[in-house]
């Protein structure tokens, strides 16, 4: 299991974003478009309600939060997060669009279950998203 700038490397956590549009530039900006697959799938992930989620706001970050590679205390926080097990969810900001949210389910949390998985369908950006 690797990292990612919400957890340390060898803590599971599922990367979610609160829309597809949203999703889809985090994707853009992480991956080498040499290296994108032909076949992405968009997969819908239902929160219930009733499920606790846990926040991050910004003014709790250190200044650079933003940078790349994410600072290493990012990592920390999820971690702690994710090992604690008080919530399955995890909403924090997008590095990508600050004012939009990406969602951390925590696999190992006993209410993960409760979250439900759509089925996927398939998701090609447009081909003008490769220019150079």
């Amino acid at each position: 299991m690797s990292g990612g700038r919400w957890n340390l490397r060898g803590t599971p956590v599922v990367y979610t974003s609160a829309t597809l549009s949203l999703a889809a530039f985090e994707y853009f900006v992480n991956v080498d478009p040499d290296d994108a697959p032909g076949d992405l799938v968009a997969m819908p992930a239902d929160i219930p309600e009733a499920l606790a989620v846990s926040s991050i706001v910004i003014a709790r970050l250190p200044r650079n939060w933003r940078a790349a590679p994410a600072p290493r205390a990012l990592g920390r926080m999820g971690t702690t997060w994710a090992r604690e097990r008080k919530t399955a969810v995890l909403a924090v900001p997008s590095a990508v669009i600050p004012q939009e949210r990406n969602y951390l389910l925590n696999p190992l949390h006993p209410l993960f279950p409760r979250i439900r998985i759509g089925g996927g369908e398939p998701f090609a950006f447009d081909p003008r998203m490769w220019k150079a």
